[in-house]
């Protein structure tokens, strides 16, 4: 009997009379053609035998095990190993090569093989690149490093030019320079690590004094036009604002009261005379002076007496209203005091008498004369004083006389 299989044989009747093998299906092999053929595997299910349909470019032989999977190359994967493995991109048709990611990641687009997730600060199809504000280094080989640069003082960016090892920011900003713009450039000074530009009123010339003010303080370098100051806001000694404010003129010379000698000229005249200020007192006004020295301006001649300043004019004036006070609280005080003399001489003591039908009583008004003789009010010398200040009158008709 052949006992061919009747799965995978042509026909389960009929086989070789000699050998006794079965003429199989494609896919099937064996005697009886119970078994899968090379390339081929029995699906779980219906026990059928499933062509492997291994990628010839990527597997390393047409047979597959019992699950379908292929055997790969390296490089390739997936059940039919038809796909380029992680770290692997297609080459080719028929070829996966590694991705070339400069050791800064280790997979890539597997049809493109432009890299992904690049590390260390790298960017770019190969990881290639540093990213915005980092630099390669030399040491070691293709590692990046941020850029010693501030995003407040440069654009944060940086490169290693050749024969250097120390990084340059591209482009620092305005007030910034050196070669990582961490200095202050010409016209700046440095306030909490921030360069600010010089206070210095327009009163400085750069072309004299370049860094215009010091780097550390602000301090103006170089004042011009008689001014002076930490930023050049004050005029120098001698000269004083002008009346709009902008610029500093020479004080006028004022007249003092020290003792100066001025010479005055007139016309033919062979000598000049002089005159002793210690009898000019600085309270004269320049009309008086005039007055007293009168001046010409047609022959030329020449006056040294100034102006009287104002702060000696205040000194003048402040000195009149003292006087006067002072002479008030003067006649003040005399008022007051002959109209207290006036009220002492009015209420000086005086003696009252009373009179009775039989005697007289004296009395003082005044408290400095308690004990007053009385005995010679009277000029009756047959009257008699009592003990207790009462005259008692002796005369039959009570006449008296006081």
């Amino acid at each position: 009997l052949c006992n061919c299989s009747a799965v995978g044989s042509a026909s389960a009747a009929e086989c070789n009379s000699t050998t006794g093998q079965c003429p199989c299906l494609e896919g099937y092999a064996g005697l009886r053609c119970e078994s899968c053929a090379e390339g081929f595997y029995p699906e779980q299910r219906s026990q059928r035998c499933r062509p492997c349909g291994c990628s010839p470019d990527g597997s390393s032989s047409a047979q597959c095990d019992d699950s379908g999977k292929c055997q790969c190359k390296v490089g390739f994967t997936d059940l039919k190993c038809d796909q380029c493995s992680d770290g692997y991109y297609r080459f080719n048709e028929t070829t996966c090569e590694p991705c070339q990611c400069n050791n800064h990641s280790k997979t890539c687009d597997s049809l493109t093989g432009t890299c992904l997730h690049c590390q260390g600060n790298t960017e770019g199809n190969h990881c290639e690149l540093c990213k915005e504000g980092f630099y390669r280094s030399t040491h070691p080989a293709h590692t990046c490093h941020r850029c010693p640069c501030s995003t407040v003082a440069s654009t944060g960016t940086c490169q290693i030019q050749p024969g250097e090892t120390a990084p340059r920011c591209d482009k620092c900003n305005t007030g910034y320079t050196g070669p990582n713009c961490n200095q202050c450039d010409n016209g700046y000074y440095n306030s909490d690590s921030i360069c600010v530009r010089c206070k210095c009123n327009g009163n400085v010339d750069p072309a004299r004094s370049r860094s215009v003010c010091k780097p550390d303080s602000g301090e103006c370098i170089g004042c011009l036009y008689h001014t002076a100051g930490f930023h050049c806001e004050e005029c120098e000694d001698g000269y004083v604002r002008d009346p709009e404010g902008t610029n500093c003129t020479k004080k006028e010379a004022t007249l003092g009261p020290e003792t100066r000698e001025f010479t005055t000229s007139a016309p033919n005249a062979s000598k000049a005379t002089s005159f002793s200020t210690a009898v000019i007192n600085s309270t004269l006004s320049p009309t008086t002076i005039q007055a007293i020295f009168p001046l010409s301006s047609s022959d030329n001649s020449t006056s040294a007496f100034a102006d009287v300043s104002w702060t000696q004019f205040n000194i003048i004036i402040l000195t009149v209203i003292i006087i006067v006070v002072v002479l008030l609280m003067g006649f003040v005080g005399a008022v007051y005091m002959y109209r207290e003399y006036q009220n002492r001489k009015l209420n000086a003591p005086f003696w009252t008498i009373e009179l009775k039908e039989d005697n007289i009583s004296f009395s003082s008004y005044h408290d400095s004369i308690p004990n007053a003789d009385v005995s010679g009010l009277l000029e009756d010398d047959g009257n008699e004083v009592a003990p207790n200040g009462q005259l008692t009158l002796t005369t039959p008709m009570h006449n008296y006389k006081a």
